[in-house]
């Protein structure tokens, strides 16, 4: 559980990192000026798997659309080799489409009379094996494991017949044998037969039959077959939310807004439930899950979050039933600050666990806040978000975007956190000790552009005077803390950061966008 002290030690000791320059590296599905988007293209689900050298997203469609890295392998040699080498190799990250499915169709929920959409809510990469790729995507109801693998396409060579009377690729139109009767050897030799025709269909070139060429079966090329392997079905009664792998390789969890289930990869047909919060009478029902995550390195614990803005870190070994939690993470507001907002803002939307499991990210629609697993009486780190939209809580309660579900991810070295915001922005802080980097950024191809000269970054404390710089920035109605006009319509929900190296993929609508550092 403390692992991953010795790198935050030489972090500290280095000093702050400097901030990133971000450049916009690539984009899938841009849309023109004034086309419409299509429901079904919008983008819902982004994921790295953990190599960083494949990414996946789903989209309101239920498809799930793959892309490969290519820039490591066209260096050539694998990235150990690279590393060997005694210069800098300046690598820009590219991916390029490789293959989609469609992951779920829409459905009907005939004993309920409900509609269950196709929409794609998670995915999470598994162990690959065999040069096979496997997936888990779930949408509100079902959970699929997918198998994504190269296929030979085997194809028949040629024979060298006359190519007017052969057919496509090499096989035999139709048999040539005349349908009059005829008088047969015994070996099922034909004694009147000519040896240069087999009929009218078909004609040996010239020569001796025996410059006949037998076909050979060749591979020309492959392909990617998508198989689902297994469905995990019928285990929830309210909306999937989170789906999440453990560090075993065997097991995975599922979550609802009352209950986490935990599968076996390998058994569809049984689910074991691990954490209930239904209460007996649902009249009494004050908070539900919001987010599960199973720690990247323990895979006895695992953290999920609620609604009230609490994160509980619980351990598979104590019970069967996991009705109590190791340790209980939650900001408490003044009581002078409580307003009808304060719980709707407090709620958690997703939490994340840093690399070595040391520290946990969670997103609630105001902040982002970074905890220590080892301490629970408060986070180390907040960093505002939509400071600047809390003049404005009422109009977006009633256009329901209070409601919004922003994502938030962590770099691979653990110094630099992400999350989105409105505008189709997202916005970047780094978290060590001292550091004031708060790169606001747009999903386009110029992404420097909504950035603010002197950037108003909440630090390590929720202090009145950084509130009070924070709320200057929006006291024009409709203009963000940059000055910028603000649009509910266009967010960014979901976005990724690369394993590895200091790569964002995001989602705006149904483009997807990518920039490095």
């Amino acid at each position: 559980m403390n692992g991953g002290d010795g790198g935050d030690v030489a972090a500290a000791s280095a000093g702050p990192a400097l901030p990133l320059e971000w450049k916009f590296s690539q984009v899938f599905g841009e849309r023109t000026a004034g086309e419409e988007v299509q429901e079904v293209d919008i983008i819902s689900a982004i994921e790295f798997d953990k190599t960083g050298d494949h990414l996946a997203t789903g989209d309101r469609g239920g498809r799930v659309v793959l892309f490969e890295r290519t820039d490591t392998k066209e260096h050539g040699g694998n990235r150990r080799d690279l590393e060997r080498t005694d210069y800098a190799v300046s690598r820009h990250p590219e991916f390029r489409y490789k293959t989609e499915f469609q992951s779920h169709e829409p459905e009907f929920d005939y004993l309920k009379s409900l509609e269950i959409e196709e929409k794609i809510n998670k995915i999470r990469w598994c162990q690959t094996a065999n040069g096979a790729l496997f997936l888990l995507s779930t949408n509100d109801k079902t959970i699929k494991f997918w198998k994504v693998q190269e296929k030979k396409v085997k194809k028949i060579s040629e024979m060298n017949v006359e190519p007017s009377k052969s057919a496509g690729n090499g096989s035999i139109a139709s048999s040539s044998i005349s349908p009059s009767p005829k008088q047969y050897l015994a070996n099922g030799g034909c004694p009147d037969r000519s040896y240069n025709s087999l009929g009218n269909d078909v004609s040996f070139p010239p020569g001796d039959i025996l410059s006949l060429k037998l076909p050979v079966v060749t591979s020309f090329e492959t392909s990617l077959v998508a198989r689902c392997r297994r469905i995990y079905a019928h285990a929830h009664d309210y909306h999937i939310n989170s789906i999440s792998n453990n560090s075993d390789g065997e097991t995975f969890i599922s979550a609802d807004d009352l209950r986490i289930n935990l599968w076996n990869l390998e058994i569809s047909n049984q689910s074991f439930n691990i954490v209930d919060v239904k209460p007996a009478n649902m009249e009494d029902l004050t908070e539900v899950i919001t987010s599960a995550e199973f720690h990247p390195t323990h895979c006895n614990m695992l953290a999920y979050s609620s609604s009230k803005g609490s994160i509980r870190l619980v351990d598979l070994r104590q019970s069967a039933l996991v009705d109590s939690h190791s340790k209980l993470f939650e900001e408490l507001e003044s009581p002078g600050s409580r307003s009808f907002f304060t719980e709707i803002i407090a709620s958690i939307s997703d939490i994340k666990f840093a690399k070595d499991g040391r520290y946990l990210l969670s997103r609630d629609y105001m902040t982002l806040k970074l905890w220590d697993i080892n301490m629970d009486s408060g986070p180390v780190a907040t960093f505002q978000v939509h400071e600047y939209l809390r003049p404005k809580l009422c109009d977006l309660y009633e256009n329901d975007s209070i409601f919004d579900k922003f994502e938030c991810c962590l770099s691979g070295d653990g110094l630099r956190v992400a999350t989105g915001s409105y505008s189709n922005l997202f916005r970047v802080f780094g978290r060590a000790a001292g550091s004031t980097e708060a790169a606001t950024l747009e999903a386009s191809k110029n992404p420097m552009r909504r950035q603010v000269q002197t950037p108003s970054r909440p630090s390590r404390s929720l202090s009145s005077s950084i509130t009070r710089v924070v709320r200057r920035g929006a006291e024009s109605p409709g203009v963000d803390a940059n000055g910028n006009s603000f649009d509910f319509t266009t967010k960014l929900l979901h976005l990724a950061w690369h394993p590895t190296e200091n790569s964002i993929a995001c989602a705006a609508a149904n483009s997807l966008y990518m920039y490095y550092a």
